[in-house]
Order: structure tokens, then sequence, then C-alpha cells
């Protein structure tokens, strides 16, 4: 299909230049005095709460799919992305306003470094998978949008799980 063509590469733009983005917010040089010029000491709270609540709904839209509750199952995913996009937001402002990566000081060096790893390389996968998967939903592309939705699952919820878990492991 054509039109499947158009939104491959727009998919592909889109998670690149998040991804990108994202890495240079992380790690990139700030502006003087960007650090002190907003209070965004509450938005790592803010955004494991966000990644709760995309867990809660990831689980509750297996659910309802698996009841064959597809309307609620539709709604509730797109609810899900809206949250996750809001964590991105969130969480892009957090880092543009705070240089660098918080590091960690507790006693589970190598398990939170393991879970931050893996984190981070599944939230890159998760972009364009989540994208596609709600491409092909979106567009009735049925058997496609399971196929690939059984893989997006459980990758994002790990991402939303693992996000939530980090939070835990560098602020509590």
């Amino acid at each position: 299909m054509q039109n499947d063509s158009f939104w491959t590469k727009i998919i592909f733009i889109i998670s690149g230049v998040i991804s990108l983005a994202v890495g240079f917010l992380i790690l990139g040089p700030r502006p003087e005095g960007m650090n002190t010029s907003l209070d965004v000491s509450f938005l790592p709270k803010l955004n494991a709460s966000i990644n709760g609540f995309t867990t809660l709904l990831l689980i509750l839209g297996f659910i309802l799919i698996l009841q064959k509750k597809r309307d609620q199952h539709k709604i509730v995913m797109l609810t899900a992305f809206g949250a996750s996009s809001l964590f991105l937001v969130s969480y892009v402002i957090y880092h543009w306003f705070k240089s660098g990566p918080k590091l960690y000081t507790g006693e589970f060096t190598t398990i939170y470094y393991f879970i931050l790893l893996t984190h981070i390389v599944l939230a890159i996968i998760i972009i364009p998978m989540a994208l596609f998967t709600l491409y092909r939903g979106w567009s009735n592309q049925l058997n496609k949008h399971r196929k690939i939705a059984r893989i997006t699952l459980p990758i994002w919820l790990y991402v939303s799980i693992s996000g939530v878990i980090i939070y835990l492991m560098l602020y509590l």
C-alpha cells in the first residue's frame, strides 16, 4: 500500500527525532542558567506516576481486547498512548531545565544499571513499535495490528514498569 509507505517513513522520522532530542537533552550542553530558571523538582514523581498510570491502562487494554470489547480497548489504548506522550513532554521539560541524569547512589548498582540500560534501549525501540501498532489498529489492519501488538505490549509494559522502578531507586 502506498499509504503504508508514507506512514512508515513518518513513523521512523518521528521516532528518530524523538530519540535524538531526548539523548541531546540528557547529555548535551545547556545554555547558562537553565538549571535554576525553573523548578522542575516535582517532575520525576509526576513522570513515575504517569508511567504507573500507563501500566494500568496497558493491562486494562489487554483485558478489554481479550473480552472482545474493541471500542473500549481502542479508547483505553489511545489514552495509554496519550499518557505516554504526556510523560515524554514532561520528561523533555525536566531534562531541558535540569542538566544531566541523576546519579544512582544506592547499594544495588548492578541491578540499577541493568534496569536502566534495558529501559533506555527498549524505550527507544518502543517509540516506532507503539506508533506502528497504533497506525495498524487505526487503519483497521487488524491482522498486522495483532501481530505487532503481541510484541509491543510486553515491551511497553516493561518500559513503563521499569520507569517507575528507576524512579524508586533514584529518589526513595
